[in-house]
């Protein structure tokens, strides 16, 4: 984070404006950094499946005799589980983005920005409804969180008595993923317009050139207008 603001005439010393930063911009590294372990965990867990003998029943072959072994190696369990942690890192990163985009339009925590980032307050609602939009998502995404390894349902006359619900924590997982990459791309759109109606000149090199590349991509908010062209060009990113 230093190497990106290094050159920033925007960002400000501890206690020059207030004592300390909200949690959202004070702990981004212990957040972020948390998330990034689960994933780093999860893609272990995936490359062990994917390398493993995962079927049932299993068939070795020593000194010309044959042995056919019934097993559980199939047993979605792991997976499950990873899925299930995998849900939780990228739902706490579009939570804490959404904190993060209140903060910018919210005109009683952004500082002497207009209310919603809005060309003419009052008349025009600016950001407001994309914040509205990324409650939403990331509300849908709590529901969506729940471990689905825990709910465990028998079939196959109680032969299966126990199953993993992998499946289910991959297809809420999909989800989550699909709504967290709205919720950034909804704090891209909202961070540029901040950004430029701090002063752009103000921004460090490697944040004016990252400015430079979306603002290519989503224009000004000069006037109210339908955000989710804005937002699908950004989340197919």
């Amino acid at each position: 984070m230093r190497d990106w603001l290094e050159g920033s005439t925007l960002t400000t010393r501890q206690a020059e404006i207030r004592v300390q930063d909200a949690y959202t911009l004070r702990c981004i590294p212990q957040i972020h950094g948390a998330s990034f372990q689960v994933f780093n965990y999860v893609k272990q867990q995936l490359e062990f499946e994917m390398n493993a003998a995962n079927d049932n029943p299993l068939i070795f072959e020593e000194a010309n005799e044959t042995f056919v072994i019934s097993g559980g190696n199939f047993h979605g369990q792991p997976i499950a589980f990873a899925l299930d942690h995998l849900k939780l890192g990228v739902s706490e990163l579009a939570n804490v983005s959404e904190r993060r985009l209140e903060r910018l339009v919210n005109p009683q925590l952004n500082g002497d920005l207009p209310a919603f980032l809005s060309p003419e307050p009052g008349l025009q609602s600016g950001a407001m409804i994309m914040q509205y939009a990324a409650a939403s998502l990331v509300s849908e995404n709590k529901t969506l969180a729940h471990p689905a390894s825990v709910d465990s349902i028998t079939s196959s006359a109680n032969q299966e008595d126990h199953v993993s619900m992998g499946t289910t924590a991959a297809r809420h997982g999909y989800q989550i993923i699909e709504n967290a990459r709205r919720v950034l791309a909804i704090e891209c759109v909202i961070a540029l317009q901040a950004a430029e109606l701090k002063g752009v000149e103000g921004l460090s090199p490697k944040t004016r050139r990252k400015y430079d590349e979306f603002r290519s991509i989503v224009p000004s908010i000069t006037h109210d207008r339908q955000f989710h062209k804005d937002m699908k060009r950004l989340h197919s990113i």
